[in-house]
This record gives C-alpha cells, sequence and structure tokens, in this order.
C-alpha cells in the first residue's frame, strides 16, 4: 500500500462539534498513524494553537469557531487550510473561503472521502488543489446550490 501525504505531518483541526473532531481524527490516525493532530473545539484555543505551533494542514469549521477569522489567521502564517462546513454550505461561503486563501471547502457530508480531499490540498498548489476539489464536487455543489451558476466564480 502507499504511504499518504499525510504522514508525518501535522495537522490541526477545529470544529465546535466534539463528534466531527472524533470522526476527523480517527479516519486521519486510520490513514497515518505517525501524523500529529492538535484539535481545538473554540476559536480561542484555536487561535492559540494556530499563534504558537507550525502546521503543515488547518482544517477548520466556518460556524460555531469563527472559521473566517481563524482562516485569516492560518493563512498569514502561510498555512495550507481545507474548510469543512455544513451549516455554511452556500456560493458565497465557497468564494469567501476561496478568496480568503482557503485550499478546499468540504461540505461535511463528503467526509467518508476526506482522505482523499486532505491529500490533494497538501500535494497541489492553491489553484491546481481548487481545480481538483471543484471537479471532484461539481454535481454535488450544483445540486446544493439548485444551480450550475456557482461555477462562474471559478471557471468563469
Amino acid at each position: 500500500m502507499e504511504e499518504s501525504i499525510l504522514s508525518n505531518k501535522k495537522l490541526l483541526v477545529v470544529d465546535d462539534e466534539s463528534d466531527i473532531l472524533n470522526i476527523v481524527s480517527e479516519q486521519i490516525m486510520g490513514c497515518c498513524a505517525d501524523t500529529k493532530i492538535d484539535t481545538a473545539s473554540n476559536h480561542e484555543d484555536a487561535v492559540e494553537l494556530l499563534k504558537s505551533k507550525d502546521y503543515d494542514l488547518v482544517i477548520l469549521d466556518i460556524m460555531g469557531v469563527r472559521g473566517f477569522d481563524l482562516l485569516k489567521i492560518a493563512v498569514s502564517r502561510k498555512f495550507k487550510v481545507a474548510m469543512l462546513t455544513a451549516h455554511s454550505l452556500n456560493p458565497e461561503a465557497l468564494t469567501k473561503s476561496h478568496d480568503m486563501g482557503a485550499m478546499a471547502y468540504l461540505p461535511k457530508e463528503k467526509l467518508d472521502e476526506l482522505i482523499p480531499f486532505l491529500e490533494d490540498v497538501l500535494q497541489n498548489d492553491y489553484k491546481s488543489a481548487w481545480k481538483k476539489l471543484l471537479e471532484k464536487l461539481e454535481d454535488y455543489y450544483t445540486e446544493k446550490f439548485g444551480s450550475p451558476e456557482w461555477k462562474n466564480t471559478f471557471w468563469g
């Protein structure tokens, strides 16, 4: 079996739902037991970790932890960031995530595909990571957003 690019990486996972923190951590550790994962369930703890440690990848919820504020800090530190959301699954939040420098915008409904998404984020540059994500989730987003118009922001 080929080793995952997630192996030996340092990740931060931020979500106000403990079950999501557990699911994400378990999936990553199931794939790559040598990956170091820090978690935070609130904005304050996440800010402290983002400012005091280095990460290869940061996974941020949008709601409940002020994810866009955290995204700004993470991007300023040059961390790769994947946004993970359920409640903010809309074209505006997708566009804002993209424009603020996140590398991906993952719906929580797709947690079963988390590992390949995170591997894409780590393996690709900003533009390539978004292109791969949007190609994989084009039909999903079109169905969720009710129109293919959301694509114009990215593929214009």
